[in-house]
């Protein structure tokens, strides 16, 4: 599969171009549990003209239907059928190697435990409760430190071990925060064990969300480049990165391939419009008013016009230059002129 060098352009609005919106929530929808700006207006609009928007996160700690109360309560209609979340994936994947019935040790939130019993499979609370797994999943600021060492208990003694998702960070309202992965890291060092996992970038994730969705061509809409960029990839989706949450220019200038979005906006209005290409010029890039190219220290940016197409022609000339790697040239000039 050949590299992508560059953001594709699109003629037409990507809500048109695509069927259903594959969007995560944390840092795209909201942040600390408040609408992010456009979000609202522009979900809405997609979905008035015909596009199927599905919620797909890696945040484990709310059922469903607590899911789309809150949406809806931002202005955001939604079913709790609209939400597909990683609880729901690493369940399955737990159903497919323990008996119906089994008892599974739960670390994390209720969301765990309704997608576990969605499966036929029993949520419990301690090691000595005979647990044939133990789940792990993301338990809000509120997870007590005991319930690890429950984890830890039933590890150490053969029970197999998985986690919702290893997302370090997640975006809160005060800034970024330690995510699930941050926990699990907690358990790995405690027991030298290494979990099965569902949530994005992995396969069970992808898996989960076309089957409940159905989508026929879905575009995967994240903040984030090492799970809902790389699970793009790995499932052959196209993807729209939105710098609302976690990424920021630089690291999205500096992204391997694997990491490596199809489209590129500030926000989710993106989704309502066309996406400008980036063509090459000699021995630069350009996109809008702007061209980039690297040079041999560092990425070059002139000409004018709006900020984010100055970003995709900087994708474009990075990309190029820094092959399987990622690149390593010093952007902080160029950002800094388009105030990202």
């Amino acid at each position: 599969m050949s590299h992508r060098t560059r953001p594709d352009g699109s003629e037409q609005p990507l809500n048109e171009a695509y069927d259903t919106a594959l969007l995560d929530l944390d840092g795209v929808v909201y942040a600390g549990g408040e609408a992010i700006a456009h979000a609202v207006e522009s979900l809405g609009t997609a979905r008035d003209a015909g596009m199927h928007l599905a919620y797909v996160t890696n945040n484990a700690l709310r059922p469903p239907d607590a899911v789309a109360e809150h949406l809806s309560e931002l202005g955001i209609p939604a079913e709790a059928s609209d939400v597909v979340n990683s609880a729901q994936a690493v369940a399955r994947l737990i159903s497919e190697q323990v008996p119906e019935g089994s008892r599974v040790l739960v670390i994390g939130g209720e969301g765990l435990r309704v997608a576990l019993r969605e499966r036929g499979l029993v949520p419990v609370e301690s090691a000595e409760d005979d647990p044939a797994a133990v789940v792990q999943g993301y338990g809000g600021p509120s997870l007590e430190w005991g319930r690890f060492a429950e984890a830890c208990v039933a590890i150490r003694r053969g029970v197999p071990w998985f986690a919702s998702n290893t997302d370090l960070t997640i975006p809160s309202a005060r800034g970024i925060a330690p995510g699930n992965g941050a926990a699990v890291e907690v358990v790995r060092i405690a027991t030298g064990a290494e979990p099965q996992v569902a949530g994005k970038p992995q396969p069970p994730m992808h898996r989960e969300t076309i089957l409940r969705t159905g989508a026929e061509r879905p575009l995967v809409v994240g903040d984030r480049l090492d799970t809902d960029i790389e699970g793009a990839v790995a499932g052959g989706v196209d993807s729209l990165l939105v710098l609302t949450g976690v990424t920021d220019g630089s690291q999205l200038l500096a992204a391997p391939p694997r990491h490596r979005p199809t489209f590129v906006d500030l926000d989710l209005r993106g989704l309502l419009a066309p996406q400008p290409a980036v063509s090459e010029e000699g021995e630069g890039f350009t996109c809008g008013g702007w061209t980039a190219s690297a040079g041999s220290a560092e990425l070059e940016l002139s000409g004018d016009g709006e900020p984010v197409d100055g970003l995709r022609a900087l994708c474009a000339a990075a990309w190029t230059a820094g092959g399987e790697q990622g690149c390593g040239l010093d952007a902080s000039k160029a950002l800094a002129r388009l105030g990202l």
